[in-house]
């Protein structure tokens, strides 16, 4: 019999950590065999080393997802423990799968280094955690998610971190220009004043982080450049960080030529919401063929965010939700 000792400082932390009528210490007891009793500020876990050992692991991750999401629920307990979620909900998963790839290991701190004054950034989520580490180990990261997930913000801080570390030379930021139901057209000024609007959300996310000054003269110095994807053809970028935004957007033939920009040293992320794709019927999108055509070659990433990655407003992730379960637009 074996026997280890976790101690806690933070009521609120072992509170979280036990659940609802200690939910979540009755799933680990069951799902490693084990004895676990609280007391004196501490868990006790008894058994067999081997169980104990992996009960002391398990524990661990839970108190990392604590520190990272400050909550707890029974998915993330029930994926720790490497059990099927959608089973435990007869089958419909569509609101709690983080996506979790073949690359994935436990959860760490994930805080992306930016240096300097810049804003200290770091995932909230255990589905973000897996998308920034995904981004760390390969060159070609796709990741799909709703609105408000994490998606753009943690590649802009990425691409950052990789830029202010010398790990790249330069970040180029890449959308569609593909109507949402508006005429481009009738939009005021020159091509560029035209395609501004749809480039807009990766400037706000440079200016969340950075200082306005900071952005103007890495703008000023074509070190970061942000371009509309019709732009890219002819282009090969070397030393470079791209991220494709809205690439739902993207047409087969579009994707196919912005994945070939790619030069050496360079690393790309593709993001988008597949539920927002704005493409003429007729088209067929290029970001599921690119993932269906890509997903198995070494150093490419596939990470699916859901509602439950969702940080803005508390309503977003009903929002989701609800347009999900009825995906009717009313036509």
């Amino acid at each position: 019999m074996s026997e280890a000792i976790i101690l806690f400082d933070d009521p609120e932390e072992i509170r979280t950590l036990l659940g609802a009528r200690d939910e979540h210490l009755r799933r680990v007891r069951e799902s490693v065999g084990i004895d676990v009793v609280f007391r004196d500020d501490a868990l006790r876990l008894q058994g067999d080393s081997e169980s104990v050992d992996q009960g002391v692991a398990v524990i661990g991750r839970l108190r990392e997802l604590i520190n990272i999401a400050g909550e707890l629920g029974t998915d993330d307990v029930l994926k720790v423990l490497g059990q099927d979620v959608a089973a435990s909900r007869g089958g419909d998963d569509s609101a709690v799968d983080v996506g979790i790839s073949s690359t994935t290991g436990e959860l760490g701190d994930g805080r992306i280094e930016l240096f300097e004054a810049a804003k200290n950034v770091r995932p909230k989520t255990p589905g973000q955690d897996v998308y920034v580490r995904a981004i760390r180990r390969n060159d070609l990261v796709f990741c799909t998610g709703p609105a408000g997930s994490g998606k753009t913000y943690l590649a802009v801080a990425m691409a950052l971190s990789a830029l202010r570390s010398e790990q790249v030379r330069k970040i180029v930021l890449v959308r569609p220009a593909v109507e949402a139901g508006e005429k481009l057209g009738f939009l005021p000024g020159d091509v560029t004043a035209k395609v501004n609007p749809y480039l807009r959300p990766l400037l706000d996310a440079l200016a969340d982080i950075l200082s306005y000054d900071q952005v103007k003269r890495y703008m000023e110095h074509d070190v970061i450049e942000i371009v509309p994807l019709a732009f890219m053809r002819g282009r090969t970028l070397n030393e470079t960080f791209i991220i494709l935004d809205e690439a739902q957007n993207a047409t087969k033939t579009q994707m196919k030529m912005f994945l070939t920009r790619m030069g050496q040293g360079s690393k790309i992320v593709v993001t988008g919401d597949t539920t927002q794709v704005d493409l003429p019927d007729h088209l067929a999108g290029g970001l599921p063929d690119a993932v269906n055509r890509l997903q198995m070659i070494d150093g490419v990433d596939v990470v699916r965010l859901q509602a439950r990655d969702i940080v803005r407003h508390r309503l977003v992730t009903e929002i989701v939700t609800a347009y999900t379960k009825n995906p009717s637009n009313g036509q």
